[in-house]
C-alpha cells in the first residue's frame, strides 16, 4: 500500500483575497530550492491512525501552533512518489515568521560520519493563490483550487 500524509492548509481571507500558509522544508536537500518545494503541513500516519488527528499533530510539529476550527475535507491528491495526502482546510491566522519545527537528524555531509540536526521546516510564509501557485509542490495546488472553489460556493457561510 502506498504511504499517506495527513496535513492542513491553513488560510485566510486579507481583504477579501485567498490567502494559504505553506512551509519550505529544512535540511540540506532543499537549503537552495525554492520554486515548487514549499507545502503544506503534513506528516505520514498509518492505517489505524485518525487521518485529522494525525494532520492536526504533524502541524503542530512542524509549526508549533495547535490548530482548531472547522475542519474542511479536502479530496486527497497523491504525489509522484505515489504517496496519497489527506488535507483539510481550516480558517485561521499565525504568525509566519514564529514557527518552531521539530529536528530530525542525518549524517552530513554524506560519508562524514558526522551527524547534524536540522529543522523539519525552516520557514513558513503566507501567499496569494498565485504565488503559491509557483512555491507549492504542483501536486498538491489542486488543494488550493478546491479550497477556492469551496469558498466561492459558500460565501454566505462563515468560514
Amino acid at each position: 500500500m502506498a504511504k499517506q500524509s495527513a496535513g492542513i492548509l491553513l488560510f485566510r481571507l486579507i481583504s477579501n483575497s485567498l490567502e494559504v500558509l505553506l512551509v519550505h522544508p529544512g535540511g540540506p536537500f532543499f537549503k537552495n530550492k525554492d520554486l515548487g518545494s514549499w507545502s503544506i503541513p503534513k506528516g505520514e500516519f498509518l492505517d489505524d491512525e485518525d487521518a485529522l488527528l494525525a494532520a492536526r499533530r504533524e502541524f503542530k510539529e512542524e509549526t508549533g501552533f495547535d490548530i482548531t476550527g472547522d475542519f474542511l475535507k479536502l479530496k486527497p491528491v497523491k504525489l509522484k512518489s505515489g504517496k496519497n495526502i489527506h488535507t483539510w482546510a481550516v480558517k485561521g491566522d499565525i504568525d509566519a515568521g514564529a514557527i518552531v519545527s521539530n529536528t530530525f537528524e542525518i549524517q552530513w555531509p554524506p560519508s562524514s560520519g558526522r551527524i547534524q540536526a536540522f529543522p523539519e521546516i525552516d520557514r513558513a510564509a503566507w501567499f496569494t493563490v498565485d504565488g503559491a501557485r509557483d512555491k507549492i509542490n504542483p501536486a498538491q495546488f489542486p488543494l488550493i483550487e478546491e479550497l477556492q472553489v469551496m469558498l466561492s460556493k459558500h460565501t454566505t457561510r462563515k468560514l
